[in-house]
């Protein structure tokens, strides 16, 4: 399938916020994450005519900004993003420091993949496809690795009843 520059714009209007969130979990700030989003965007477009539908619009601009994050990023958190690349995926954590400790801890003790889903599907609204996509994993791991997620949370906090899919879907 091809993108239309119509399509990234439509992607930047309706995405961007959920987008910049998910990337700030990997940079470690807002400014970061929306300075490279903005640029990835950019490259993006200048480059719309390579881009050969094999994934999600979403996972292929996500991808973008990220490696702009590297290239842009303080020395330092700059190694720490590639080496999370080298190793195939970034490992997330929530951004300010005004959330639950609970909640914190929790996501914590996912592993760094099963974190990531997190926050794309829950910070960024990605689409089962689009996170399979930028993990580069099945659709069927991706809802198995949630559904796993969420019964981790769930124990961590003290929830009582398990969430159903459906239930969170709403």
């Amino acid at each position: 399938m091809r993108a239309t520059p119509a399509d990234l714009e439509r992607l930047y209007r309706e995405r961007f916020v959920g987008l910049k969130r998910s990337l700030a979990t990997v940079t470690g700030d807002y400014g970061t994450a929306e300075e490279a989003l903005q640029e990835g965007f950019s490259r993006a477009l200048a480059s719309i005519g390579e881009f050969r539908g094999d994934c999600p619009l979403g996972a292929w601009v996500w991808r973008i900004a990220v490696r702009v994050a590297l290239e842009q990023g303080r020395s330092g958190r700059r190694r720490l993003l590639r080496e999370q690349l080298n190793r195939a995926l970034p490992e997330p954590q929530l951004v300010d420091g005004g959330h639950d400790p609970r909640l914190v801890a929790a996501l914590r003790s996912l592993s760094p993949q099963r974190r990531l889903i997190v926050f794309l599907r829950y910070f960024a609204d990605c689409s089962y496809a689009e996170i399979a996509a930028i993990c580069e994993i099945s659709e069927g791991t991706v809802a198995a690795s949630l559904a796993r997620a969420r019964g981790l949370l769930g124990e961590a906090l003290g929830a009582t009843t398990t969430t159903t899919q459906e239930e969170v879907a709403r």
